[in-house]
């Protein structure tokens, strides 16, 4: 049986129902831990499930952060520096990776004993652990007047991944990389490739793909 919800009904439910629920609706999100450093030095280790392809030529990718109301280091360290990592999580450390998402007052790499990388002349740390590790450098944001979000846009510069996940035609292969997945806020996946299907054509028929 399927359960049915308005607009209505959602803005009348309980404040983590509706959090929860609504979180929960994209479905398998990407999971990044986001390492960024403050200008004085202090290092800092986030998890995002809000990371997105925005274009390959130039390389960008966007991330989006909650209203900026309350102290963010994360995104303050970027808007700062204009430097941060992406660093996808797997099954080894994902416990720690979520740990990273309660406030310290020093570094959350010390707190979890997540061990920091640097790529000489590359501001932010990355996650050694890490199979792959993005650098980027800040290029634009904006805040989304619908409600106060805020997005960055980051340019790559560098790129790290470990080779048993990449294929020859540049895919990667998040299987072989042991990529963990994120739904919700805390409920964690290991993905399971059903296929790779090729590009579609018109005319083609279905039943050839099944």
């Amino acid at each position: 049986m399927m359960k049915y919800f308005n607009k209505a009904s959602v803005m009348e439910a309980e404040s983590f129902f509706r959090r929860d629920l609504i979180n929960s609706l994209t479905g398998y999100k990407s999971l990044n831990l986001i390492g960024t450093k403050s200008k004085s030095g202090i290092t800092n280790l986030s998890p995002f499930s809000q990371v997105f392809h925005i274009g390959a030529s130039p390389p960008l990718v966007g991330v989006l952060f909650r209203p900026h109301t309350v102290e963010r280091h994360t995104l303050e360290n970027i808007l700062e520096t204009g430097f941060f990592s992406l660093n996808h999580v797997t099954a080894d450390f994902y416990k720690q990776a979520h740990q990273t998402a309660a406030r310290y007052e020093g570094s959350e790499f010390d707190a979890t004993e997540l061990e920091e990388f640097y790529i000489d002349g590359f501001f932010a740390p990355f996650v050694t652990l890490s199979p792959l590790q993005v650098g980027c450098q800040l290029v634009e944001t904006q805040t989304l007047q619908v409600n106060g979000t805020v997005m960055v846009i980051g340019a790559i510069e560098h790129i790290r991944v470990d080779e048993k996940g990449l294929r020859k035609d540049g895919s990667l292969d998040l299987n072989a990389l042991g990529t963990v997945t994120v739904s919700g806020l805390d409920e964690y996946h290991i993905g399971k490739r059903l296929a790779k299907l090729s590009y579609p054509k018109p005319g083609r028929d279905l039943e050839t793909l099944l």
